[in-house]
């Protein structure tokens, strides 16, 4: 009699709690946020625009987090963005995250983002808008883009609402192919790499910094330097070319994750270095005429200065110089590279690889420098530097618009 009882209640109780719980609210999608807080535009879109359209849709928990002050989240950024299979174009300076599902890439218009959430059946797994300009800043917002991670991806006039894509992509989605794995796009180490390295080779494959060298060395003779004496100058040379251009390379890789748009300097250092490439290939044909890569003439009279006076300050004093002055002649690799490497590594994995390129940039300083053992061997490289120049920079100009094209075509 007590167990019928005790089983009655229970069923009551049961009944009583159901449409309780069935009335209860799925939980609440999880929103996060990357921005970058030195910019005070995107923290003013976030607390003006952003913030407030989500609050009207019932998000109150939303997870803000600063790539810049905080490199772990830069890190997260990355992994997420490739685990979810977002392109590198269609990342911006500033991410949302709704449940992995809604991706908003960059400064997106309120309207959008009603239109966006507002639907009742989405007919979408993931979706992803992007438009990367900045309306605060003066910057005129005239189209954007979006993509359901099936298909082509589409741009429409900014006034245009998300279910026109919607209903286009519902009645055209059974005869796109399946959505890849987002492993098959990522780049790790086995890509990386070898483009590093060898980016790093051919910067250092530099007629303004085999010349300095050259004519380091050959100062070095007329002096009838020991051979131990010129190669711990030289090495001091070269260190401190390898300190200056790793400076350079460090400063850069910091102003480019603090603008947030590596993606962008990626491709103006891309087409940059085949521009320059292109300015290479003139060269064999005219050189001299309009203008032409090569150390600037006072940094080149500053350079030769220092280097007559042939005492260690004065070397580390040159290599900083020509370190400094090289850049102009070289510098587009260095930035495609190093935008690059904001896009697809972290804040330490990137350092590690700028590490490498540098010395890269420097290996073929200390090859020569090692190789010179007599003037006779010393004379035969400058006459063949003298004589091969301009065939040299047009191998180095090939190589360029080949390594420009490498990185627009399968990096970026």
């Amino acid at each position: 009699m007590r167990a019928r009882v005790a089983l009655l209640f229970l069923l009551l109780i049961f009944t009583a709690a159901a449409p309780w719980a069935l009335a209860q609210p799925s939980p609440t999608p999880q929103v996060t946020v990357f921005y970058n807080s030195p910019c005070r535009d995107c923290v003013e879109y976030i607390e003006g625009t952003l913030l407030p359209v989500l609050k009207d849709f019932g998000f109150k928990e939303i997870d803000q987090r600063d790539f810049i002050n905080d490199r772990s989240n830069r890190a997260e950024l990355n992994q997420r963005s490739t685990e979810l299979g977002v392109p590198i174009p269609l990342q911006a300076h500033l991410a949302m995250f709704i449940d992995d599902r809604v991706i908003l890439e960059g400064h997106i218009p309120p309207e959008l983002i009603r239109g966006l959430l507002s639907l009742a059946s989405p007919a979408y797994e993931k979706i992803l808008i992007y438009q990367d300009r900045m309306p605060e800043m003066g910057q005129a917002v005239t189209n954007y883009q979006i993509w359901a991670f099936r298909g082509p991806v589409k741009e429409y006039p900014i006034a245009t609402p998300v279910s026109e894509y919607l209903a286009w992509f519902a009645t055209n989605r059974d005869s796109f192919p399946n959505a890849k794995d987002p492993a098959e796009g990522s780049w790790g180490v086995k890509e990386l790499l070898p483009l590093v390295l060898s980016s790093g080779l051919l910067d250092g494959i530099n007629p303004c910094a085999f010349a300095v060298l050259l004519f380091f060395i050959a100062f070095m003779f007329t002096l009838q330097r020991a051979r131990s004496e010129m190669l711990l100058m030289g090495g001091v040379y070269i260190s401190m070319i390898y300190l200056a251009y790793f400076g350079i390379g460090l400063g850069l890789m910091g102003a480019i994750v603090i603008s947030g748009t590596p993606h962008l300097m990626a491709l103006i250092g891309s087409w940059l270095l085949i521009a320059l490439g292109f300015v290479n290939v003139k060269d064999y044909f005219w050189y001299g005429r309009w203008f032409t890569l090569s150390v600037p003439s006072i940094g080149h009279e500053k350079i030769h200065h220092w280097i007559k006076r042939a005492t260690l300050p004065t070397t580390a004093v040159a290599g900083f110089l020509v370190g400094l002055c090289t850049f102009p002649c070289s510098g587009a690799i260095y930035v495609a590279v190093l935008g690059l490497l904001s896009v697809k590594t972290t804040y330490w994995t990137g350092f590690s690889y700028l590490v490498l390129y540098n010395i890269m940039f420097v290996l073929p300083l200390i090859v020569l420098l090692l190789a010179l053992g007599n003037r006779r061997t010393m004379g035969a490289l400058s006459r063949w530097e003298a004589q091969n120049k301009r065939a040299l920079k047009l191998a180095t100009a090939l190589v360029m618009v080949v390594l420009g094209g490498t990185i627009l075509l399968w990096f970026v």
